[in-house]
């Protein structure tokens, strides 16, 4: 398994690097992309297995602080689903959440674990965290942690305070920012709203990445609508090809000429 995730990460490192160098003068992709990332993963085989019905190239993010966190994510890993480790994050409490106050090593030792709560994943986002990621030297500890381990870092951005995507820059790790998140509503009509913002948006920016959770309402929706969209001219890719297509650079949204504020 280690040898798969150092391939994994050379390769990963790979494609980020090419696009780093060629962001500057890369056309415009052929089709606008949108990545869905469905979050707080664990509790329930039965709902969370749901998401194997969507498109394969939808992410999961799964909670090391669940029953079925192993279980699920070898089965993901098996259907080739890219995985996340959702790691809480302060104020987010439990035996593996980040939080200020903890020292380094404490923080390092929670990552450990969580990671060998939930196998497989290619990379981090995170669950709450919105004091947790305005720590500038926490999320610098965890940047650099998942650099050395070759794991990508997606920014939940459940705060405006956020700084952990430009930590991420900064440190130079494979790392996407959340643009739209499609369930703080939960009726299926703010859902189907939320994803034809994220639409909207790809085709704007070039891309977009969602997030949702399992909800019965948003996995009605995109299962509704996620076959829909090639035929609407945007093309549904895996996380990782969105920080390929990326580079790194931050959406207007978020930073200014790239950099993350």
């Amino acid at each position: 398994m280690r040898r798969a995730g150092l391939l994994f990460g050379l390769c990963l490192a790979a494609l980020f690097g090419q696009a780093q160098a060629l962001s500057a003068e890369a056309p415009e992709p052929r089709h606008p992309l949108l990545s869905v990332v469905i979050d707080d993963l664990g509790q329930s085989l039965e709902r969370d297995r749901q998401v194997f019905e969507l498109p394969p190239g939808v992410a999961m993010a799964i909670m090391p602080d669940t029953p079925h966190a192993a279980e699920l994510a070898r089965e993901a890993h098996q259907r080739g689903r890219t995985l996340l480790l959702h790691l809480p994050m302060d104020p987010a409490g439990g035996p593996f959440a980040w939080s200020p106050e903890l020292p380094a090593a404490e923080l390092s030792r929670r990552l450990d674990a969580a990671l060998a709560a939930v196998p497989y994943v290619q990379g981090v986002n995170n669950h709450e965290g919105s004091r947790m990621t305005a720590d500038r030297a926490g999320m610098d500890l965890l940047m650099a942690t998942l650099q050395e381990r070759h794991l990508f870092f997606l920014d939940s951005r459940t705060s405006a305070a956020t700084v952990a995507a430009a930590a991420a820059q900064q440190h130079g790790l494979a790392s996407l920012s959340r643009d739209v998140f499609l369930d703080d509503q939960p009726d299926e009509a703010s859902i189907a709203r939320q994803l034809q913002t994220g639409i909207a948006l790809a085709r704007k920016q070039g891309s977009a990445l969602l997030i949702g959770h399992p909800r019965p309402a948003t996995l009605r929706v995109l299962a509704r609508e996620l076959p829909k969209l090639r035929a609407a001219g945007i093309e549904l890719v895996e996380p990782t090809l969105l920080i390929a297509e990326r580079g790194n650079r931050a959406m207007a949204a978020h930073g200014k000429n790239g950099v993350y504020r």
